[in-house]
Formats: C-alpha cells, structure tokens, sequence
C-alpha cells in the first residue's frame, strides 16, 4: 500500500481496512464457492468530493458527500483502488492502496463519518437480508455523526435509546410512513428531522445520521434494500439513498468499494476537517 502526503487518520483507516478485508478472504471458502459481494458506498463527511478509481477505471466520478454509491457487485478477488480529487490523474492520488482482497457473497454499507469527538473514520456495517414476515418493513438507524448518544424516536416516542457513534438501532416494523427524529439521549431536544420515512413493505431502510454538530451539519442520509418478502420476490439489493434535509461489525468484506469508500471518506475527512 503506498500513502501519498496525507492525514495520519486517513493512513490508519486505509491500512486497518486492508488488514481486515486481506483477513477475510484468508478466512473464506474458496472464491469459486462465493456470490458476488453487494456493497454500498456512503459518504457522510461534509465537504470534499472525489473520483474513485478501481482497477485503473474511474468508477464513481464526482463522488458527493452526503450521497450514497451502488450498490457495487463485485466478485471475489484483488483490486487496485486510488482516490483523487475530481478530474486528477491516478498519479496524483490522494490515496492509493493496491492489491486490496474482495471476499464474496456479503452485503455491507461502508460509511465514511465522524467520530463521536469529529475524527475521521471509515465503519463498516453488515445489512440484515433476511426476509420479513408479510406487511412488515426492517427500519435502521446508524448514528454516523459528530454528536453525544441520541434516542431516535417514531411518531414521538422512542424506538432506539441510547445510541452512540458507530452503534445502530433496528427493528421490523409495520410497513407505512413514520415521522422520525433524533433527539439527544434523555431529553426532548431535537437535533435532526422530523423527517416522514415511507417503510415499503418487503424493503430495508436505513437511515445515517452524518455531519458535525458543533459545525451545524448534521443531516440524514439513507439507503433502501428492495426483495426481502417471505414470498420469492428477487435477490436483495438495494438503491442509493440521498441527503434527507430535506452494529457495525469487525472488517471481513469490505472488499474494493469499501477501500474506495474509505479512500473517499478519508480524502475528504481530510480536506473538510483540515
């Protein structure tokens, strides 16, 4: 892996991601035996957009923070991944890790955000597939934001107490639209939404709480996985989520579109926080 000039942060996240997606693979079935992996790339650092390249091809041009790329179907296996600054060469990335292990058959979302205490860091998260019982919507709420625990709360009362940077809150619900808020932990004092969430029945929704509340950025970015009815009704997806302001888990796939998701994130943690 080699490490253009850049923040300290931004190297440990390339590396930590590396050494666990390099485990992973280590520690799978054989390539041959494995799906596709399915992974969605979250941007959630206000500030820096980017172009992801993977294998020498740019991938995501333009990347936004704030926005939600893929998901990405890649097969097991190696790849070269390098983050630049919209229209730079590769020869001028911003980070650039190569021969990076892809392992198969997993859905994740990796989110580029904010500590609790506003450093960057790159978490990722194991989407919950499975199937739901007819009528039923699977809500999530991530708290990916430069913000003290927070309850998040549907049509006014608390659903997920407690939750703190890195954590998340899950529950299948009847499918319908909610009115949800962030609120701080204990209190009634709101820092994100009300937002109306439509929960379509048979799909996963999870919602991001992104951004800095000391530098008044928080918002809500979400993501939608499509096909989890009891009944056959397609292989679960997903589709890309947008600014709405209108658990995690130990790295085993992250895989390339996490490494560009990381180099993204991390590219831009480091011009937006610098």
């Amino acid at each position: 892996m080699r490490i253009l000039p850049f923040r300290r942060a931004a190297a440990i996240g390339a590396v930590a991601l590396l050494s666990f997606g390099a485990a992973a693979a280590l520690g799978s079935s054989p390539a041959y035996a494995k799906a596709n992996s399915q992974v969605t790339v979250v941007h959630g650092i206000p500030g820096q957009a980017v172009d992801v390249y993977v294998n020498g091809k740019k991938t995501i041009p333009d990347f936004q923070p704030g926005k939600v790329a893929g998901p990405l179907s890649l097969p097991a296996g190696q790849y070269d991944i390098a983050l630049t600054k919209p229209g730079d060469a590769i020869g001028s990335a911003l980070l650039k890790v190569d021969n990076a292990e892809v392992p198969g058959d997993a859905n994740i979302s990796l989110v580029a955000h904010l500590t609790a205490d506003g450093k960057p860091a790159l978490t990722p998260f194991a989407n919950d597939t499975a199937k739901l019982a007819a009528g039923k919507a699977r809500l999530t709420v991530r708290h990916a934001a430069a913000a003290p625990a927070v309850d998040i709360r549907a049509g006014g009362k608390p659903v997920f107490e407690g939750v703190t940077n890195g954590k998340e809150g899950k529950a299948d619900l009847d499918a319908g639209t909610v009115s949800a808020d962030v609120v701080l932990a204990g209190s009634d004092t709101r820092v994100l939404g009300p937002a109306d969430l439509d929960l379509k029945e048979g799909t996963a929704t999870i919602v991001y709480a992104v951004g800095s509340a000391e530098d008044k950025t928080l918002d809500i970015v979400s993501q939608t996985i499509t096909g989890l009815h009891s009944a056959p009704g397609g292989v679960p997806s997903g589709d890309g989520g947008q600014a709405d302001g209108n658990g995690s888990l130990p790295w085993y796939g992250v895989g390339a579109a996490g490494i560009l998701l990381a180099l993204f994130g991390l590219t831009r943690l480091v011009t937006g926080r610098r």
